[in-house]
């Protein structure tokens, strides 16, 4: 009995002291915890902008780009058309100079080419609203009629005449004819924008020389910029010539299908064709209104129907299965940042702008992304899937070619 209590005395006497042992290593894991703790963390210097400050300085940067370009767009947009103008027509001052015409004999031959075509562009334009503001007010007495007839119509649906007159207020006779008139003016009054357009092609024709010097320096320098630089090229030369082909195209076969059916002005309504073709997306849109409207009109609703179903199959074929197989190897924008880029830059600088959306959305790509390598992320929800591998072959064309 002795022994047994001995050893459970010895046992009890052991655990005190391991406990005793544990509660003071415990303790002096506390104390050491607290010490620790007493110690402040080294403060980081922050190291360049934080993003928030990059982000802010950046938003207010481009609001003042923006800003000022909607300010003097009279003057910044007729500026890059001309830029555009003589990007486009290189083709043909490297063909003078291969078949041996010297530098300056192909710069004035490019210069008189371009002053044609925009010779031809405007004439057609001011005859065209020329001949519409002489044959609109012919009309009239029918497009009151037939509004008239309208405001019957849906009043036999249990609407009041005030009620659809007032709905119908934003498309009354003497708001579309005021609006035709309006536009008459604006184009006819644009004078100081063909002054500077004029003024800047002339400048930029005779500056093509120093392009490859230029162009040398900066591939030396910032080789990633010439790169996009030159994309930038390619896309412009394949978005303008072949926009202005499928122009024509559609424009001529919009002609004849409106000869066929007796609409009246179907020449005219041919230039508003072609001149609507450069505006993606809605320029379709801009230009059948007026001929369906004047088909109905003349013709009545069959014929109105049927100039709305031949303008969607002839663009609908046109613009959306051939024209971009020909424009997406150097564009390769996707159809949602042309549709925006069209309503943004339109905000921005208003029809001049509608119409350079595309060539203006692919200056800020080259500028703002393609040059800088770390945008690239950016690129893949501006472009298609295949735009930068096309990009990449048709680049290795080129330096095929030229080390041939």
């Amino acid at each position: 009995m002795s022994e047994t209590a001995g050893r459970d005395a010895d046992a009890l006497s052991a655990d005190s002291e391991e406990s005793g042992s544990v509660a003071a290593a415990t303790s002096e894991e506390t104390h050491s915890d607290e010490a620790v703790s007493e110690i402040a963390a080294p403060e980081e210097e922050p190291k360049g902008w934080g993003i928030a400050a990059v982000t802010v300085v950046s938003l207010a940067a481009a609001f003042i780009v923006l800003w000022g370009i909607s300010e003097h767009s009279h003057m910044v947009m007729p500026a890059f058309l001309a830029l555009n103008l003589v990007i486009a027509a290189q083709p043909l001052q490297s063909l003078l100079e291969r078949v041996g015409v010297p530098r300056w004999g192909g710069m004035i031959i490019v210069l008189l080419v371009l002053y044609l075509l925009l010779i031809a562009l405007v004439g057609m334009l001011v005859w065209a609203l020329w001949i519409a503001a002489e044959e609109i007010p012919q009309y009239q007495d029918k497009f009151y009629e037939m509004y008239r007839e309208s405001i019957e119509f849906l009043g036999r649906f249990g609407l009041s005449q005030d009620q659809v007159s007032e709905a119908l207020s934003g498309v009354s006779p003497t708001t579309v004819i005021g609006a035709l008139q309006n536009v008459a003016g604006q184009v006819s009054s644009a004078g100081g924008q063909l002054t500077i357009l004029v003024i800047a092609l002339t400048f930029l024709v005779f500056d093509i020389p120093g392009v490859s010097r230029r162009r040398a320096t900066i591939a030396r320098l910032r080789p990633r910029l010439a790169d996009a630089l030159d994309s930038f090229g390619d896309g412009l030369k394949s978005y303008w010539i072949v926009a202005t082909a499928f122009g024509l195209i559609v424009a001529f076969m919009d002609v004849v299908a409106l000869w066929i059916l007796g609409v009246p002005l179907a020449l005219v309504w041919g230039v508003l064709a072609f001149v609507t073709n450069y505006i993606p997306n809605i320029g379709f849109v801009l230009g059948l209104v007026p001929p369906a409207l004047f088909a109905l009109l003349t013709g009545g609703v069959g014929d109105a129907i049927w100039v709305v179903a031949i303008y969607s199959v002839i663009n609908l074929v046109m613009q959306s299965f051939i024209q971009p197989k020909f424009t997406g190897d150097a564009v390769g924008l996707t159809p949602t940042v042309t549709f925006l880029s069209l309503v943004f830059w339109a905000a921005v600088a208003g029809p001049l702008g509608a119409i350079l959306a595309v060539p203006l959305t692919l200056a800020f790509k080259a500028f703002l992304v393609d040059a800088d390598p770390r945008m690239a992320w950016l690129s893949t929800f501006l472009t298609t899937p295949d735009a930068d591998s096309k990009r990449g072959r048709l680049r290795a064309r080129k330096l095929t070619a030229a080390a041939s």
